[in-house]
């Protein structure tokens, strides 16, 4: 089981100012356009009293792909954040910029640079990271094995969420996904077969930053 992605890291928010006119760029990783759609509207409605609020997203590699100008020149703002969602290398991600008019018209040149780089800041400050799913275990262990379970899980990259202890030790443990079985090996090589392992579920979790 594997399922990769690349997409953004976490959700951002970049600020920069043109001839007084503020543009304020928000970034956020989306599964479904329904998720794309209701960060627009939420911030539509934090930044109710602006003068424009364009938006882009890029679903699916592109099969669903949608921007508005808001307003704005048709050509001169949406469009070119989309082109910055599309040159990002990633896929699945939502950007709203934000403008609150200074008072001084920018042109179609001045609008297109602006709100594109406010989008490009955005997801910069978001950063971009390879998801993948991970198979999330439990894994119960005697304590004269719990040292050493921990430094040989660590020895193999896998994350450890945390641990519970009682009668044994029960250690919850995070692993890409196509790599579930080395655990139950390991496991069974520290505590000579004593130890129990169990898959208590799958997440997308982000396996490389880029």
């Amino acid at each position: 089981m594997t399922n990769k992605r690349i997409t953004l890291k976490c959700a951002a928010v970049a600020e920069l100012e043109e001839k007084k006119s503020v543009f304020i760029g928000y970034a956020a990783p989306v599964r479904a356009e329904e998720e794309a759609k209701a960060i627009i509207e939420e911030k539509k409605k934090e930044y109710s009293d602006a003068t424009h609020n364009v938006w882009a997203y890029y679903i699916d590699n592109g099969a669903r792909a949608r921007y508005s100008d808001d307003g704005e020149p048709q050509g001169t703002a949406g469009m070119p954040v989309l082109n910055v969602l599309k040159m990002s290398g990633a896929t699945d991600l939502c950007v709203v910029v934000t403008r609150y008019f200074g008072g001084t018209l920018l042109g179609a040149g001045g609008l297109v640079r602006a709100y594109g780089a406010a989008a490009k800041s955005a997801i910069d400050a978001a950063g971009i990271a390879v998801s993948e799913d991970f198979a999330v275990m439990k894994i119960k262990v005697g304590y004269s094995d719990y040292q050493r379970l921990t430094v040989q899980l660590k020895a193999i990259g896998a994350s450890e969420d945390g641990s519970e202890f009682g009668e044994n030790v029960t250690v919850t443990a995070a692993i890409e996904a196509w790599r579930e079985d080395e655990i139950t090996a390991l496991v069974k090589e520290i505590t000579n077969g004593k130890g129990t392992v169990e898959t208590v579920g799958y997440e997308e979790r982000a396996s490389k930053i880029i």
